[in-house]
């Protein structure tokens, strides 16, 4: 296994990023700044919403970001919700991307 930069590290990354890229990017729920996970709302002009979330791969010793879920605004919420109660730690960062633009410009 690589060693991984903290959670609150890749958290202001993102963000920074985001502010370059002229995209707005923001902390709904602040997890543990060191060993949290990072769980991505991708908010489309659309109305479109969709959660994305990092899943170890063994195969391939990676992290690599898989979709979730997808849907309306209200079952998002509901499935982050759950998500926290289970894993307190968590952090939801709320992107705001073009439809056309892919989560790949900007995540590691």
């Amino acid at each position: 296994m690589q060693p991984r930069l903290t959670a609150g590290l890749r958290v202001a990354a993102l963000l920074r990023r985001c502010d370059l890229a002229g995209r707005g990017a923001y902390v709904i729920h602040r997890g543990d700044d060191t060993a949290g996970a990072i769980a991505l709302s991708v908010v489309r002009p659309s109305g479109r919403v969709e959660l994305w979330s990092q899943e170890y791969d063994f195969d391939s010793d990676q992290r690599p970001w898989v979709l979730q879920a997808e849907g309306a605004s209200r079952e998002i919420d509901a499935t982050v919700t759950r998500r926290r109660a289970a894993d307190p730690d968590l952090w939801v960062i709320e992107l705001e991307l073009p439809d056309a633009q892919p989560l790949a410009e900007l995540i590691d």
